[in-house]
């Protein structure tokens, strides 16, 4: 009985029920996980390479996917890029409310965003943050992959 009722509900659009719906996460835990992520876009701005370190974990990788491709690096790469008093300002912001996932010590944050050098639009497109907790209850960028286009881009 329970299987033909299962049967008829699957077959019938009008009595499937609506997809399951995450809930939020305590709004503690989204604060925790952004600092990480807001201490890296705080770092970029500074040019601070060390604290880009302090806030990552040395076995993530970074990953831009865009027209020409995707191109990978490590967060050690990353960081030698920045260098205290040289170079254009880089800004990152992200756009809206990030969709943000928690099991435990992992975590996901996936938002828009949209990047600026010296004040002036560069690019926009999605951050897709993988977290880690560590033994000390932390949160650790573990990889950051990103997309990147100059149109169709929101409003910070």
């Amino acid at each position: 009985m329970l299987l033909t009722y299962l049967a008829l509900a699957a077959a019938s659009p009008e009595t499937r029920l609506p997809p399951a719906q995450a809930l939020p996460p305590p709004a503690t835990d989204e604060q925790a996980l952004l600092a990480p992520i807001n201490a890296l876009f705080a770092a970029m701005l500074a040019k601070d390479g060390a604290a880009i370190l302090a806030n990552s974990r040395a076995d993530g990788r970074l990953t831009g996917v865009s027209d020409a491709g995707a191109k990978s690096r490590s967060w050690a790469e990353f960081a030698a890029q920045f260098k205290p008093g040289e170079g254009p300002a880089l800004k990152e912001q992200l756009v809206g409310a990030p969709a943000i996932e928690i099991d435990g010590d992992i975590a996901m944050v996936w938002s828009s965003y949209v990047f600026t050098i010296d004040g002036k639009f560069s690019h926009c497109g999605i951050d897709h943050f993988d977290l880690v907790r560590d033994p000390g209850g932390q949160w650790k960028l573990l990889n950051l992959t990103w997309s990147k286009r100059t149109t169709g881009c929101p409003t910070p």
